[in-house]
């Protein structure tokens, strides 16, 4: 057809396709590496403050200090996903595009049962059952299980680094339990929810009366505030 755009090149395509998880993913490795490299220099100059030789990359690499690091934060992240997920079934915010509209039905709750003849549903949806009971909350499941295994690994890398901390001061090493009963533990899993649940809350807030042009997190910038949801 006269006028049509030319179809991109398939490897262009795709990464335009997948353009959005592909730079999140990419900053998350980036990240992920200037974490791990500021943390081996933070621990070998707390080895060496201590009088001790400072600890090589491999053997930070597998110490509780790096894993407590990262399930510490990670644990907060599937915490607030999860939640979010879960809450904006039950809750709405009024003007916040966030939210789902309060006098109008939403596609999200529309019963998938209808849709069991449609070839193109995902397999759970046609096959019914307890294969679509789990795979409509899917979501929240995946996030509440990472959340869980993340809780747990955080205990366990902390327990062992905090007990690397009492060694050096002459006391009894603790378990992942015992140091779940910590004030240190909590701590930990405090500073980062509470950052967490703050953003999510400023975003459902400001995203009633703030616009960003062009992106799904906004509401159009033309839309009245009192528009709500999609």
């Amino acid at each position: 057809m006269s006028g049509s755009r030319p179809e991109s090149p398939a490897p262009r395509r795709w990464l335009r396709e997948h353009g959005l998880l592909l730079v999140n993913g990419a900053l998350f490795v980036a990240f992920l590496v200037g974490m791990t490299i500021t943390g081996w220099h933070v621990a070998s100059n707390e080895a060496v403050r201590h009088g001790e030789s400072p600890e090589p990359l491999s053997a930070y690499l597998v110490s509780g200090d790096f894993y407590e690091a990262v399930f510490e934060n990670w644990e907060s992240e599937f915490l607030q996903m999860g939640s979010y997920v879960v809450l904006t079934v039950f809750l709405f915010q009024k003007g916040s595009s966030e939210s789902k509209p309060l006098n109008k039905p939403a596609p999200q709750d529309e019963d998938p049962r209808k849709h069991q003849s449609d070839p193109r549903a995902p397999w759970p949806v046609r096959r019914g059952g307890l294969p679509l009971l789990m795979y409509e909350n899917s979501l929240f499941i995946l996030f509440m299980v990472l959340f869980v295994g993340s809780f747990l690994a955080h205990a366990a890398s902390g327990a062992s680094a905090y007990s690397e901390e009492l060694r050096m001061h002459g006391q009894p090493e603790v378990g992942a339990v015992e140091y779940m009963g910590t004030a240190q533990f909590w701590f930990e899993s405090f500073q980062n929810w509470q950052s967490e649940f703050m953003v999510v809350a400023l975003l459902i807030g400001v995203a009633v009366y703030l616009r960003q042009r062009g992106s799904p997190e906004s509401k159009p910038v033309h839309a009245p505030h009192d528009e709500t949801g999609d």
